[in-house]
């Protein structure tokens, strides 16, 4: 069972950059996904999640700029971000939750963390 995280970078303020979550090993959409996201000397966050029913839960913080979606072909799960901050500078998560309909950010919910990937908004 494996998520592999990428598509971070150094992007500008107000600029967009998709990140991707490729799964191995289980089947996606079977499964409530997440995106967390972690700055330097702050705790992990959550950003998205996406039920297995298609529900959504956001941060307030990301709402009406990033969007969670799935391509269950390609069993990856993507976090599109735009209209980016600076204080959107973080390491980014991806993980697996539940089986379940509905998602929070309950971090015991969730396992199989990916490694990350690193996203930094500076001017």
């Amino acid at each position: 069972l494996k998520l592999v995280e990428s598509g971070g970078d150094l992007v500008q303020p107000g600029g967009s950059l998709r990140l991707s979550c490729a799964a191995s090993g289980f089947t996606l959409h079977y499964y409530s996904m997440a995106w967390f996201r972690q700055a330097p000397g702050k705790e992990r966050e959550g950003v998205l999640c996406l039920s297995t029913s298609g529900t959504t839960n956001y941060a307030d913080s990301v709402k009406g700029r990033f969007t969670i979606s799935r391509d269950i072909a390609e069993n990856t799960v993507y976090l599109q971000m735009n209209s980016l901050k600076p204080e959107d500078t973080a390491r980014y998560y991806c993980v697996r939750g539940m089986p379940s309909t509905e998602c929070d950010f309950d971090t015991r919910l969730y396992d199989n963390w990916g490694q990350g990937t690193q996203v930094t908004v500076s001017s």
